[in-house]
């Protein structure tokens, strides 16, 4: 079987990957990082091409044109909720050229709209949920022209019927240690030099050591809409193993874990960390953390074994919200994080968002005081984004806060966040104001100086210069 998996066009540097999926206000574009997982198991049996169209800033002539040259069986379509309708678009147009091509649109959407998408005549079949094995499944049907009905985890039809299998199981521990390293897919197929991360040196790569995250916060899309509750690990020997060839064969500046909670297991960390010295590894890494899970012993650890910066998912400087939101921390958590994480010497990016439930003017207020308190090195301030499928989703369609019901309204015209909810107390409007407000303060007042020259006078000053440099150009095209 020949397999086409294509990131489709839409905007320049967007990122269906990311948990905000919109076009990076700072330059940010992530790696088809699933799909690329993905790649990894088909490849193994199957010839594959994997295409990222906006990182390449291809357009859909592109692309079909690349498809009549690589004449494929299966092609395989990424999506988001922002760019369902593009996406289902970029399906009918290859359909047009291309009748008898096999569509397959994964990505969170298809977990939730599955019924509504093979709507569409150019989408055959939907993969839901964590796809890869389910595609590594039904590739292996698809090329015997066996029974879909076998393949757990698809929707498909049959003479107009819709037909949804029963769910596949979830990827085991086990299962992520048979897919082969992603950082080999992303050599192969991709150019390294063309993805960048605001709080990574550059160039960086992506990866996953573990799938899923137990913690219930509402906001959340990854466990709600694609990778499940329980939260599944790589042997650490498999991570060290990855670790090693990235050394050997790219020229990276950093590895970035992409787990949604990389330090949920302190014994785990400090495995990989006394791993990492024994191997001699020297790469930069960093990785997702959270507030309540990390003592100043551990991130000792991590810094002594080449940790370089935390991102840590703050989101209020009120108590109340957190707990509205689930979100399992206190506010006093994470100033004591943050001040353990300059004692270890390491960095911390934090995300903060604008408009969850119970937000006021008043609230924000108290969010832009522990903001100054804790002073994150890098600061995210987003507005918050009701996915489908999502509590927080289900709270604001109850409580009548939509002003649309359409995902593909939730990026404005250049392809950037915008508020699709509004409270009595505080308008869409005024969010997206805030949010950038804060930013714009933040970044731009002499306050940021010493944290700014703090990441310079690092060990990789360089670098850590390009990379502020870079974000701080792209950053300022958008607030000014």
């Amino acid at each position: 079987m020949r397999i086409y998996l294509l990131n489709p066009p839409y905007f320049p540097h967007f990122g269906r990957s990311a948990r905000w999926q919109d076009t990076g206000r700072a330059g940010t574009l992530y790696y088809p990082i699933w799909l690329s997982y993905a790649t990894a198991l088909l490849e193994q049996e199957h010839e594959t091409r994997l295409v990222d169209a906006p990182a390449w800033d291809w357009k859909i002539e592109d692309v079909i044109d690349d498809i009549g040259t690589f004449k494929p069986d299966i092609l395989v379509i990424d999506s988001s909720f922002p760019s369902l309708n593009n996406d289902i678009g970029v399906a009918r147009a290859v359909k047009a050229v291309c009748p008898a091509i096999t569509t397959v649109l994964v990505g969170p959407p298809a977990s939730q709209y599955a019924t509504q998408i093979l709507g569409h005549a150019a989408i055959d079949i939907v993969a839901r949920l964590e796809y890869d094995f389910t595609l590594q499944a039904l590739a292996r049907v698809l090329e015997c022209s066996k029974d879909l009905s076998s393949v757990d985890g698809i929707s498909f039809r049959i003479n107009e019927e819709i037909i949804h299998n029963p769910d596949r199981a979830f990827s085991t521990s086990a299962d992520l240690d048979t897919i082969p390293f992603v950082s080999k897919v992303y050599k192969k197929y991709l150019h390294i030099e063309d993805y960048f991360l605001g709080q990574s040196l550059y160039p960086e790569v992506q990866i996953f050591t573990g799938r899923g995250c137990p913690n219930q916060c509402t906001f959340c899309a990854w466990p709600q809409t694609l990778t499940g509750r329980r939260y599944r690990v790589r042997s650490i020997s498999s991570v060290l193993d990855e670790f090693a060839w990235i050394e050997a064969n790219l020229k990276v500046k950093e590895v970035f874990f992409e787990d949604d909670t990389f330090t949920i297991s302190k014994d785990r960390v400090l495995e990989f960390c006394k791993g990492y010295q024994q191997r001699g590894l020297s790469v930069t890494w960093s990785c997702n953390a959270r507030a309540n899970s990390l003592d100043l012993e551990t991130m000792q650890a991590m810094k002594k074994a080449n940790c370089r910066l935390l991102i840590a998912g703050y989101e209020s400087g009120v108590d109340s919200i957190l707990q509205a939101i689930k979100k399992g921390i206190t506010t006093d958590q994470i100033r004591t994080f943050a001040e353990n994480a300059r004692k270890a010497g390491l960095l911390v990016h934090g995300d903060f968002i604008i408009g969850l439930p119970g937000e006021t003017k008043e609230t924000i207020e108290q969010t832009k005081k522990l903001i100054r308190e804790v002073k994150p090195d890098i600061l995210q301030v987003a507005v918050a984004s009701p996915f489908p499928g999502t509590e927080f989703y289900v709270w604001c369609r109850d409580n009548g806060y939509l002003l649309t019901d359409d995902p593909n309204e939730y990026l404005d015209g250049e392809g950037h966040q915008k508020a699709i909810i509004s409270y009595p107390a505080l308008s869409n409007e005024e969010m997206v104001r805030e949010a950038n407000e804060i930013l714009r303060g933040y970044y731009l007042s002499p306050g940021y100086v010493p944290l700014a020259m703090r990441q310079i006078f690092r060990k990789n000053a360089v670098d850590e210069l390009k990379r502020l440099w870079f974000s701080a150009k792209m950053f300022l095209g958008y607030v000014l």
